[in-house]
């Protein structure tokens, strides 16, 4: 079947439901060969919850990227033993990471964009290349209303950059439906959304927000709001 016609057709008949019949159609269509990689933000969590009530055995990664808050490792811990779920860490290439600090620095995403998008790429994006070896569709946690740059995502899209589907199950949701649902059922977060981080990446590269800035704000500050995505999510 024709890719574009065959996410096309995902999408009509997708893109109305609920995001966790959204999900089991997904399980359901294409089985063993669906991952969902989760950044253990307040979305990726709904999203896991929601898969511990279809199929526990789903495929689950998400990526250490090395410089991740500790909070963001102790959610990790509780995530798991809430649910029972396996969750695979993909870990950045040792020689990559060395190559490129001893000759960037240690903190060369501050100097300019080209760094911080290598150094995206090495700890990011070749992780998660691997996790999606030999996979036919992704899910993720992507809200249309998040940053400028997802205000085009449709629920199903083809990913490029990756060579398969990408499956964005709570694309329509506004960020108070993501809290009034991880508070009606007790879903674990992470502790620095309640110190105004809505938005949590890597440590040196994510502060807090001001009230009534963008959610996104506090991700590569530096930067403007139109080049701010890691190269994940590429459209």
């Amino acid at each position: 079947m024709n890719t574009t016609h065959h996410i096309d057709n995902l999408n009509e008949h997708w893109t109305s439901l609920p995001a966790h019949e959204i999900l089991a159609k997904a399980l359901e269509l294409f089985g063993s060969k669906i991952t969902f990689a989760s950044s253990l933000g307040a979305e990726d969590q709904v999203i896991t919850h929601m898969l511990s009530l279809i199929d526990k055995s789903t495929n689950i990664i998400t990526l250490d990227t090395g410089r991740v808050f500790p909070e963001t490792y102790d959610l990790l811990h509780r995530t798991v033993n809430r649910y029972g779920m396996a969750v695979k860490s993909y870990c950045p290439d040792t020689s990559q990471v060395e190559d490129m600090v001893n000759t960037k620095g240690i903190n060369l995403f501050y100097e300019s964009i080209e760094n911080r998008k290598l150094c995206c790429h090495v700890r990011k994006i070749v992780p998660l290349q691997r996790a999606l070896q030999g996979m036919d569709a992704w899910i993720t946690g992507l809200r249309r209303e998040q940053s400028v740059t997802r205000t085009g995502l449709r629920v199903v899209e083809w990913d490029s950059t990756n060579g398969l589907i990408k499956i964005n199950p709570l694309l329509e949701w506004s960020e108070e439906q993501v809290w009034e649902y991880i508070k009606t059922f007790n879903i674990p977060y992470n502790k620095l959304h309640d110190l105004g981080f809505p938005s949590i990446g890597c440590q040196p590269c994510t502060r807090a927000i001001e009230k009534g800035e963008d959610l996104r704000a506090g991700r590569w500050w530096w930067e403007m709001p139109d080049s701010k995505e890691c190269g994940l999510h590429s459209h």
